[in-house]
């Protein structure tokens, strides 16, 4: 049986490759290939396109790089015609996936779509896309799932796959030797993002915030996970312009998270990973003016942040925009540094958005529906 997996970005590419893995045990001899990452690389899937420069956010900055896209959707479309895959996986990326989608329906491929687009958040139309061109929906929000039926698409929920993956895998004091922590220092945690464009927004004004935080305290340490999509000299270069050590990690995240008392992280899934680990956070959201301003018109969301869309309120503090500043992060970090009360008071509200999240399990249910869904095309 062969598998053929589209992910657009990093968060993507875990994903997919947590599937790809489960497919393994599942049956060994499966045949995987795709647009993807070096985590799929390592699960066992075979490259066809890099996607390590392919991150872009925002209407403005995708509108500039459609050229580069219909080239892609084109490639992907001789790879299919190709290797002829039982199977297409797309995971997350939506604006490059449901085109790729309509793709492979036309070329008679099954799709299974995981880490599906937001229709419960903006532009719910995709929902009869989706209905037409997507064989089965693996959805990972109980409220998600209920989204997509309304659309009558066909639609399994199967519990978000953070709860397969976010997990500490060494004791605290293991971990603080393990990254040099300190252990009576505050200790923050900077997460600008896994594309070039997010780091060059928002790394920028969290060292600035450093800085000043650096004056406020007498022991504190930064550490920063290097995304696997960054090159980490193109942090260092970043890091060096600014008077912040920032110790660069490149693994252990989870137990990184379990030592550090606070958060600067940009939307997305880094928010929900934090939340889960019970790590107060403090996200950061900042895109072109255009972009934001459509953004507001067509979004039905009250916050940005994963956890606070979950949780039905605001758990963790969003900077949005022209909001993003050094002197407003500052504010919001400081209390959840100096204050023992409050800071465990976001890790209390934290701990019901992991509640709320489901069961453990989704990774080896998308993996078997992957692998039924194969089976049937493979045995036609």
């Amino acid at each position: 049986m062969k598998v053929m997996f589209s992910a657009g970005e990093a968060s993507g590419d875990t994903h997919a490759a947590s599937v790809a893995n489960a497919l393994k045990e599942i049956d060994p001899s499966v045949d995987m290939f795709g647009m993807g990452g070096t985590l799929m690389e390592r699960a066992g899937v075979r490259i066809v396109y890099d996607i390590k420069n392919l991150g872009v956010i925002g209407i403005v900055e995708i509108v500039k790089s459609l050229p580069k896209f219909f080239k892609l959707r084109t490639y992907l479309k001789r790879v299919m015609m190709k290797e002829k895959p039982d199977i297409l996986v797309c995971v997350d990326y939506p604006g490059f996936n449901m085109k790729l989608t309509a793709v492979a329906h036309k070329l008679g491929i099954p799709v299974l779509y995981y880490i599906a687009p937001t229709i419960w958040a903006w532009h719910s139309s995709r929902g009869n896309t989706i209905r037409k061109y997507v064989t089965k929906v693996a959805s990972i929000f109980p409220f998600e799932a209920e989204a997509y039926r309304k659309y009558k698409c066909d639609v399994d929920f199967v519990g978000h796959p953070l709860l397969d993956i976010v997990h500490p895998t060494m004791s605290k004091e293991e971990a603080e030797e393990y990254f040099g922590a300190r252990k009576d220092a505050k200790k923050v945690l900077l997460m600008p993002g896994s594309r070039k464009q997010e780091v060059l927004s928002l790394l920028d004004t969290m060292l600035k915030s450093g800085e000043q935080l650096m004056a406020n305290h007498e022991d504190i340490q930064f550490f920063l996970p290097r995304a696997h999509t960054i090159d980490r000299s193109e942090l260092e270069t970043f890091i060096d312009a600014h008077k912040v050590p920032v110790t660069i990690t490149e693994d252990h995240t989870y137990d990184l998270m379990q030592i550090c008392d606070v958060c600067l992280a940009a939307s997305g899934t880094a928010t929900l990973e934090t939340a889960m680990m019970e790590l107060p956070t403090i996200l950061l959201y900042r895109v072109s003016p255009i972009t934001y301003g459509i953004g507001k018109m067509v979004v039905n969301v009250t916050h940005v942040g994963l956890p606070n869309i979950v949780a039905g309120k605001e758990v963790i503090p969003e900077l949005l925009q022209d909001a993003v500043t050094p002197e407003a992060i500052v504010s919001l970090v400081e209390p959840l540094l100096t204050d023992v009360e409050r800071n465990e008071a976001m890790r209390s509200e934290l701990r019901e958005v992991h509640h709320k999240l489901g069961e453990p399990g989704a990774v080896k249910r998308v993996a078997e529906l992957v692998y039924n869904l194969g089976k049937e095309k493979c045995n036609e």
